[in-house]
């Protein structure tokens, strides 16, 4: 049996730039408004197949669970809390992909298992490769926008209250789209 190494076989190896990457979220708030966040600290490593082997690609994210930003610290405190994100017990996210395909428009379909709150579910991401470029230091980067919607409640986090009018303060369906950059492995 034959090793090949990863440049021949086509593969390439990139490390997120936690700089400039970011993790977003969105959640209904009072049944009829939107709050949105993110997460400041991500981590991680995407192996790109060659382009007539995508489906060899693979991607492992780590983010930070304290890292949550909602531009309002008790909201944000309230998110770090045992009621929601229980950073204090769950301190990280972790994403793996199980299976790297592009559907019949062009665009990846990423799906892998993400653990939060101490669960895991498999999840499918909806993502695009955003260009490639050399950066003024010499580093080769490659840009990624990707999508998904989760019920939180699947996750373990129930917390909400009811409202007089009808209906709950948080809704459970949360948008997550990321942006990621990311610098070719030497």
């Amino acid at each position: 049996m034959s090793t090949m190494t990863m440049a021949e076989t086509g593969m390439t190896t990139w490390n997120i730039d936690p700089q400039h990457s970011e993790v977003g979220f969105e959640v209904s708030h009072m049944m009829f408004a939107k709050v949105s966040g993110r997460f400041e600290e991500v981590d991680g490593t995407v192996v790109l197949g060659p382009e007539d082997a995508i489906e060899e690609s693979r991607v492992a994210a780590v983010i930070q669970a304290r890292s949550i930003n909602t531009s309002q610290t008790q909201r944000d405190e309230h998110l770090r809390s045992p009621d929601f994100f229980d950073v204090e017990s769950f301190p990280t996210l972790t994403f793996r992909s199980t299976s790297v395909r592009r559907d019949g428009a062009g665009e990846l379909i990423i799906e892998g298992e993400l653990t939060m709150h101490g669960v895991t579910r498999k999840i499918e991401l909806e993502a695009t490769e955003t260009g490639r470029g050399t950066d003024p230091w010499g580093n080769e980067r490659v840009g990624f926008s990707a999508e998904t919607k989760i019920d939180r409640r699947d996750f373990g986090l129930t917390w909400n209250q009811a409202l007089e009018a009808g209906g709950v303060l948080v809704g459970t369906e949360v948008k997550i789209s990321l942006e990621i950059q990311a610098v070719q492995a030497a």
